[in-house]
C-alpha cells in the first residue's frame, strides 16, 4: 500500500470514528475523543491537503503513532531514514489552510534529543516543496 494510500485510509478512518460521535452514539470511543469531536468549532477547522499529503510522504520512513485532522497533527514514531543509521521521530503540525511556511511546524527529535535546526529547516523545507509539487501535480494553481 503506497504512503498516499495509508494516509488516506488513516485520514477516512478517523473521520467515521468521529461521525459516530456527532450522531449521538460513543462508537466505543473513550469519553475525551468523545469530547473533543464536540468541542465547538473543532469542525471548522481547516488543514491544507496538500502540506498533509507531502507531509505524509516526506516522513514516510516513519511509522504513523496518530493523526487529527481536526488540528492538524500528525505524530510519527521512530524510524530510520533510507541510507541513515540514527532514528528519528516528528511531530507535524498544520495550523493554517493557507499553503505557507507559517502553517506548517514540524518538531524533529532523536533518541538523545531535538536535531540540529538546519536539519529540521531542511525538513520543513522538504515537505513545502512536496506540497508545492502536488498543488502544480492537481492543477489548483
Amino acid at each position: 500500500m503506497s504512503a498516499g494510500a495509508k494516509a488516506a485510509a488513516l485520514l477516512a478512518a478517523a473521520l467515521t470514528l468521529s461521525g459516530c460521535a456527532l450522531f449521538g452514539g460513543s462508537g466505543g470511543q473513550p469519553a475525551a475523543v468523545t469530547q473533543a469531536v464536540r468541542t465547538p468549532g473543532a469542525e471548522r477547522v481547516a488543514v491544507n491537503r496538500y502540506l498533509w499529503s507531502a507531509s505524509l510522504d516526506v516522513l514516510s520512513f516513519l511509522p504513523i503513532e496518530s493523526v487529527d485532522p481536526f488540528t492538524g497533527v500528525i505524530v510519527f514514531g521512530y524510524g530510520v531514514p533510507p541510507g541513515g543509521s540514527t532514528a528519528y521521530r516528528a511531530t507535524v503540525h498544520i495550523q493554517d489552510p493557507a499553503l505557507d511556511a507559517r502553517s506548517l511546524n514540524v518538531a524533529l527529535a532523536t533518541s538523545s534529543g531535538p536535531v540540529a535546526a538546519e536539519t529540521q529547516v531542511a525538513i520543513e523545507d522538504a515537505i513545502l516543496t512536496r506540497a508545492r509539487q502536488l498543488r502544480v501535480a492537481d492543477g489548483a494553481l
